[in-house]
């Protein structure tokens, strides 16, 4: 058996959160947070340049962790998890990522709460593991038709300016794109033990796009509970996502913030927090 070393990194102390390290298959391991007991709640991240479990959660998970056991982790080409070679990138392997995760944890079933591709993934998950799941909550839910701003992500610049432009188009509020966070988006970025395998992971989200669509008619019979939030401005992934999936799943409620964009546990941090929190407590109570 091949013996990985764990990298030589500490989360930056702005987003305030402790790295953990947790071998998920022969060849890879998984950087992750963990805050909470009780319920596991997995977070699964977007897509953007520099991405990370920290940079996504960093707002949410301390708040959070008062209604169960949260663990965000970095998906398999993102942040600082390491990966095996050959590894193919796909929607169907970040959701095995996930359970593998899970089964190194030792949990049989979670909660997914998924941020734009980490919310497509929550979706695949529910129709390859339904069994596994006790419910998702998706923000800005990717696996739409290409967008303007989507199609300008199909070629990530890695720069400050690059990712300055990424972060723009995620908020209406564009004082939320402070000097500090797209320092550390770049950092993480020039970090990352995937940056150079961003483009093939860019390149494998695109063409799952076209190639796996979500099933409907698989959604249509879920009967977990699903809270879809999005932001009424989201540029990247229009609201008209969130109309067309609950119109599909049985049990989805929504959630749509004015005047927000496809950051939604950013730019409404505080009321964000508080709605996933009473859904949560509502759906754990039964």
């Amino acid at each position: 058996m091949t013996v990985t070393q764990i990298p030589e990194y500490t989360t930056d102390a702005f987003f305030g959160l402790e790295d953990k390290w947790l071998e998920t298959a022969e060849g890879e391991i998984t950087h992750y947070h963990e805050l909470g007991q009780g319920t596991p709640i997995l977070f699964l991240h977007g897509s953007g340049t520099g991405v990370t479990a920290a940079a996504n959660w960093w707002l949410n998970l301390p708040e959070l962790a008062e209604s169960g056991r949260c663990i965000a982790i970095d998906s398999v080409g993102y942040g600082q998890t390491v990966v095996p070679e050959g590894i193919e990138y796909g929607i169907k392997e970040w959701v095995r990522h996930s359970v593998r995760v899970l089964d190194a944890l030792g949990i049989e079933k979670t909660w997914i709460i998924g941020n734009s591709i980490g919310g497509w993934v929550a979706m695949q998950f529910a129709i390859d593991f339904p069994e596994r799941l006790l419910g998702i909550v998706s923000m800005g839910t990717g696996g739409a038709k290409k967008t303007a701003a989507l199609s300008g992500h199909a070629k990530p610049e890695l720069s400050e300016a690059g990712i300055r432009r990424t972060l723009e188009q995620f908020v209406v509020d564009k004082s939320l794109v402070t000097d500090e966070l797209v320092s550390l988006r770049y950092a993480s970025a020039l970090n990352d033990t995937a940056s150079d395998r961003l483009v093939d992971v860019v390149t494998a989200r695109d063409r799952d796009r076209d190639a796996l669509p979500l099933d409907f008619e698989v959604l249509g019979k879920l009967q977990i509970p699903v809270l879809l939030v999005h932001g009424m401005q989201d540029v990247v992934i229009p609201v008209t996502r969130t109309h067309e999936l609950q119109a599909v799943i049985p049990t989805a409620d929504s959630h749509i913030f004015s005047q927000c964009g496809h950051w939604s546990q950013v730019e409404r941090a505080n009321e964000f927090n508080q709605v996933i929190k009473a859904y949560l407590a509502l759906h754990m109570a039964k």
